[in-house]
């Protein structure tokens, strides 16, 4: 092994083309030419003694000991940023960026606002948010900080707790008065629901019942979206009754554009989760973010914090 060959730069170009699977792509996110990264690649191969890639005309493809040098690679690479940032904050200045995905609606109408308000406090902090309803690779897609609504699969991550997010059946006063208001929960059958056609069970509503009992009542409507934002304004135009989380639609309510239905049955209420990279757990300025969005998160509408 030539140790002279193996450098923090070579590393990270490494790690990203792994992640990214493309020297182009790779190239674009590190501002370098892709005829650099070929040979940043080409000398860490030189200098490990192994082939750490496979290359076809699209796609860059790690070999088995790619796969575990990437891992340490990581490793590494995330003990030095974590050294870097221990050292700034002993002069209580933090700064550097951190990456954070969320969901769509929920990042659009507040968590937008609690980074803005995050970033006043702390200038020297970037952030870039992404806002996508799809689950993504934290560690692949370089995420500090995910914020999810529903149950968790993935246990590699370090998880915080932001509370429950409370659901009710709402609808438009429009749409109540020209088919009705449901007085029973069978009656949401021959209602027009707004159905999200991205959510795992939206084609029935369950709903708690006063004595203990649950019912699974079938909807349908004319309308599917796969976005909360999209269900919200269809809502509020009148087009059906919707299973809506209350920080969704809360100022719709209190405006009198909606108004719940059937308030004595009880919607199961959604787990809002953190989710951390657990090398980046430790690192300040992502520990201050981290604080920062579960102190906002407590105070939305319809989130409860246990």
């Amino acid at each position: 092994m030539d140790k002279q060959g193996i450098s923090l730069d070579r590393m990270r170009t490494f790690v990203r083309v792994a992640e990214r699977g493309n020297l182009s792509r790779a190239a674009r996110e590190l501002g370098i030419g892709q005829s650099t990264v070929t040979r940043h690649i080409s000398e860490l191969e030189d200098a490990v003694g192994v082939p750490l890639v496979g290359r076809t005309t699209r796609r860059v493809t790690l070999t088995e000991e790619g796969a575990l040098y990437y891992a340490n690679c990581l490793h590494i690479l995330q003990l030095v940023e974590q050294s870097a940032e221990e050292a700034r904050a002993a002069r209580q200045t933090p700064a550097g960026a951190i990456h954070v995905s969320c969901t769509a609606a929920l990042g659009v109408m507040h968590v937008t606002r609690m980074i803005l308000d995050f970033q006043d406090r702390h200038p020297d902090i970037s952030v870039d948010l992404n806002l996508t309803d799809d689950r993504v690779d934290l560690v692949r897609e370089s995420v500090d900080i995910a914020l999810r609504l529903g149950p968790l699969a993935d246990n590699s991550m370090k998880l915080y707790s932001a509370g429950e997010s409370r659901r009710r059946l709402v609808a438009a006063p429009g749409y109540l008065s020209r088919h009705g208001r449901p007085g029973r929960p069978a009656d949401l059958a021959r209602h027009d629901s707004v159905v999200m056609s991205n959510v795992a069970g939206s084609g029935e509503i369950v709903l708690a019942c006063p004595d203990g009992d649950r019912l699974a009542v079938p909807v349908q409507g004319r309308l599917r979206v796969d976005h909360g934002l999209a269900a919200r304004a269809a809502l509020a135009a009148g087009r059906g009754i919707g299973a809506a989380h209350l920080w969704l639609v809360q100022d719709l309510l209190d405006a009198g554009a909606l108004e719940t239905l059937l308030d004595a049955y009880v919607l199961d209420p959604t787990p809002l989760s953190l989710l951390v990279v657990p090398e980046r757990a430790g690192i300040a300025r992502v520990r201050l973010l981290v604080d920062f969005l579960l102190s906002g998160l407590s105070e939305l509408p319809g989130i409860a914090v246990s």
